[in-house]
């Protein structure tokens, strides 16, 4: 497994806009004990931001963003029962919490499993996020559930329309809100979801310069439709130039696939709602 690194100078820029707290020794924390045989998995309950391991005595990586994987590089010829390995910190959205790992030689104490608890968490204003995984999804899933309210930009292709329903704006971030009616009796797999933004007119003689755009958080992960489809996706605030269209652009998995596009000009993205619970209510 692949070993953090470069941690230390990111830890002590984000503890330094922590709170002041009274001092703990590896003794007060919660340990977890750990066996070169047994693979320590824990997992939080909101993305994690990165990891530090105190030493190289332990390995760990980070297969999925609120799982991380824990295990000792050598065994009992190195380290005896009781050995302190490291203390291992995780920092997420808005908490961290910090574990001192102890070794054993009994696989049947290494813990395999563990969940960090509420008790465990230590609250962390983390000046990198302006607004938490957890908040993205319930603002997205409340404008899911609300009424289109723009009904004017939408395209036809393939006997399938996507169309806008809705642009809000919350904080630093973009909720886009589209869906698409198949109106074919061809389920539509979806092999790609592409946002970025794209020149109006495309000069014959020149390359058009195509900027790709990573949503900071997609609602719904469904990958294929048959009728109907709608989805909330979240974009980092952005400006443009007039000449330019924020395209959201579904492909299909087959190898003659269909591929269907929405171009949002400038204007709609100025016309964004500031999110108002009432303004999501049925009129």
């Amino acid at each position: 497994m692949k070993t953090f690194k470069n941690m230390a100078a990111l830890l002590l820029c984000a503890f330094s806009a922590m709170p002041v707290m009274a001092q703990q020794t590896y003794e007060e924390m919660e340990q977890l004990t750990v066996n070169e045989q047994v693979t320590t998995v824990i997992t939080a309950t909101e993305p994690v931001r990165f990891v530090d391991i105190s030493t190289d005595k332990v390995v760990g990586d980070q297969p999925i963003n609120n799982t991380i994987r824990l295990k000792p590089k050598e065994g009992a010829d190195v380290h005896e029962d009781g050995e302190i390995l490291a203390i291992v910190t995780i920092v997420t959205e808005r908490y961290r919490t910090q574990y001192a790992l102890i070794y054993t030689t009994r696989l049947q104490e290494a813990v395999t499993d563990k969940t960090i608890q509420p008790e465990e968490k230590i609250a962390y204003n983390n000046p990198a996020v302006s607004l938490s995984t957890e908040d993205m999804t319930r603002y997205a899933r409340q404008i899911w559930n609300s009424p289109a309210r723009i009904r004017n930009v939408s395209t036809k292709m393939h006997r399938m329309i996507i169309r806008l329903n809705n642009i809000y704006t919350v904080g630093d971030y973009f909720f886009l809100d589209f869906s698409i009616e198949n109106r074919t009796n061809i389920k539509f797999d979806i092999d790609e979801m592409r946002f970025k933004l794209a020149d109006k007119k495309q000069a014959k003689a020149t390359n058009s310069q195509v900027i790709e755009l990573t949503p900071a958080m997609t609602l719904e992960n469904t990958t294929s439709f048959k009728y109907g489809y709608r989805n909330v996706v979240v974009l980092k605030k952005m400006t443009f130039p007039n000449d330019k269209v924020l395209t959201i652009e579904l492909s299909e998995k087959q190898i003659s696939g269909r591929t269907i596009s929405l171009n949002i000009d400038y204007e709609d993205v100025l016309s964004a709602d500031s999110f108002n619970h009432l303004m999501l209510k049925e009129e």
